[in-house]
């Protein structure tokens, strides 16, 4: 009963682990700018502790935040400002939702965002991944998107809809984080193993990669 190995206290910790990790990633994520490097941190947490079995999660996950923290920052500040004018033309979109034409306009619109959230799907995972520039890195995930296609549409999917369950009922947050980022790599490692070079994997086992 009281082995911290048996499967009852291994439920308990991934259990554990799995709020935490949730809570932390929103917490770091409240200024805006840190979404970025909490992403990162937060997928590379998942391959190391949940799909390579290493159990010291908390300290692999501030470890790649820190290591990550101003690259990240720096990206999102790039990314920030096309963001908000996407969302201002879906706001406006929106709005003229009830005629025909502002209907088919803003279906329209959203298929195209498949492209630009689908570059953000792809983006943070592969700083946690690859030792790249940040403009290659940008231009990486445009390609990636487009390339896996197929992979892109259920990540954008699955994130449209996990960040509308969160809106909607406020508790999904304590696991909807973790939820993402595991499905996600689950998706994504089979994708990168493809274009990771010996340096890359060398870098991503010893420790977070620093761009």
């Amino acid at each position: 009963m009281f082995d911290p190995n048996n499967l009852f206290w291994r439920i308990i910790s991934r259990g554990v682990d799995i709020i935490g990790l949730s809570l932390l990633w929103a917490a770091l994520s409240l200024p805006i700018v840190t979404c970025g490097p909490a992403t990162s941190a937060l997928y590379y947490t998942i391959v190391k502790s949940f799909l390579q079995g290493d159990r010291d999660t908390f300290h692999i996950f501030w470890k790649a935040f820190k290591d990550n923290l101003k690259p990240g920052i720096i990206l999102t500040l790039i990314i920030l400002p096309f963001a908000l004018i996407l969302a201002y033309f879906y706001y406006v979109l929106q709005l003229n939702w009830s005629t025909n034409i502002g209907a088919v306009m803003f279906v329209a619109y959203d298929l195209m965002l498949v492209v630009p959230i689908g570059m953000l799907c792809w983006l943070f995972p592969m700083q946690a991944r690859f030792v790249l520039p940040r403009k290659q890195m940008i231009k990486n995930s445009f390609f990636l998107a487009m390339k896996h296609l197929f992979t892109t549409i259920v990540l954008v999917l699955l994130t449209v809809e996990l960040i509308i369950s969160t809106l909607e009922y406020w508790w999904p947050i304590f696991f909807t984080p973790m939820v993402w980022a595991f499905i996600s790599a689950l998706f994504l490692e089979k994708k990168f193993k493809l274009y990771l070079s010996e340096s890359d994997q060398q870098k991503f086992d010893r420790q977070p990669p620093v761009i």
